[in-house]
């Protein structure tokens, strides 16, 4: 059960051609870049967000 566990926990280069394949599979060569363009807004979007939020020791000292 140990070894199991062991052999699940490290993604190798198998894995991830398999999980390529399989993304491929889904959603078509000309899908996957429409996909990734929505991913990378999504992530900026989100540090801006992060970045607009100040720590709460900043808000109160402006009190």
């Amino acid at each position: 059960m140990n070894s199991l566990f062991i052999y699940f926990g490290m993604i190798g280069g198998m894995q991830i051609a398999i999980i390529v394949v399989v993304v491929l599979l889904f959603f078509g060569g000309k899908k996957i870049p429409e996909l990734m363009k929505g991913l990378g807004s999504g992530i900026k979007e989100f540090k801006n967000a992060a970045k607009e939020e100040e720590p709460e020791d900043k808000i109160e000292e402006k009190k």
